[in-house]
């Protein structure tokens, strides 16, 4: 029997490294034996292909588009085309394969096209121990259903005191949204020495991923930064993030 993957959704405001830590995310799976991993840019102004070092071609929003507007083969249906163009849509890399969602464009039906896409991501999801989703703050795609219901929320923030608000804000959507508590949990990132005094919330953060200056100098060089030194600071906190979740993901399929 085939295993449901864990599926993991990073959420946070612009600017806290969110992209970075999901790179480095989906190489530490890697790293730890766990793949394929699904990687899925679920965020319009996110750059995770980026951060991977591979090109995408095209989102799944113009292929929704595409779907409404462009002739469809003959002998297809709307429906098997998706599905067929969502596969197409999909980069394979080593070790891990990345589907960009990108933004909607043009009007059409798209309670229909989300509840494809949604069928589509159960389609390929078995194929995958685990699944990394940059998502947005607002987490629309877990409202529309289109990426299901996540096993983990990391929430990743710098340790400021807006970000701490905003991470106040997220979970107050994500429990209205109906995800329990504890799979809701807080990332920070690019940590110095000290912390605004503001309430986090009940629990400890499940990770504290230091300012590193190999993640600058990524982003400097526009080089993936998912390939900085494996015993670089921000690396070598995401691979202990990675053995915390493999141990969630043990406990989950004992249940």
């Amino acid at each position: 029997m085939h295993l449901r993957p864990f599926t993991i959704v990073l959420s946070g405001k612009g600017g806290t490294g969110k992209t970075t830590v999901s790179s480095l995310l989906v190489r530490a799976f890697i790293d730890a034996g766990k793949k394929p991993v699904l990687a899925v840019d679920a965020d319009p102004n996110a750059n995770l292909h980026e951060a991977l070092g591979v090109t995408v071609r095209e989102t799944l929003g113009s292929m929704r588009e595409e779907a409404f507007s462009r002739q469809i083969p003959p002998g297809m249906n709307r429906h098997d085309y998706v599905r067929f163009r969502f596969r197409q849509a999909l980069v394979e890399a080593e070790g891990f394969d990345l589907v960009a969602m990108g933004r909607p464009e043009g009007s059409g039906c798209y309670c229909f096209a989300n509840d494809l896409l949604a069928e589509c991501m159960k389609d390929l999801e078995r194929e995958y121990p685990f699944i990394v989703i940059d998502s947005e703050a607002g987490m629309e795609h877990i409202a529309r259903g289109t990426i299901g219901t996540p096993d983990l929320l990391l929430i990743v923030s710098d340790p400021g005191a807006r970000g701490l608000r905003t991470i106040a804000r997220i979970r107050t959507i994500a429990t209205e949204l109906g995800l329990p508590e504890e799979k809701i949990r807080v990332v920070f990132n690019r940590f110095r020495t000290r912390t605004a005094p503001v309430d986090t919330g009940s629990d400890d953060p499940i990770a504290i991923i230091p300012d590193d200056p190999a993640v600058e100098e990524a982003d400097l060089e526009a080089l993936p930064v998912s390939q900085i030194p494996v015993d670089s600071p921000a690396r070598t906190a995401v691979s202990r993030l990675v053995g915390e979740i493999i141990l969630l993901a043990e406990t989950r399929s004992a249940e």
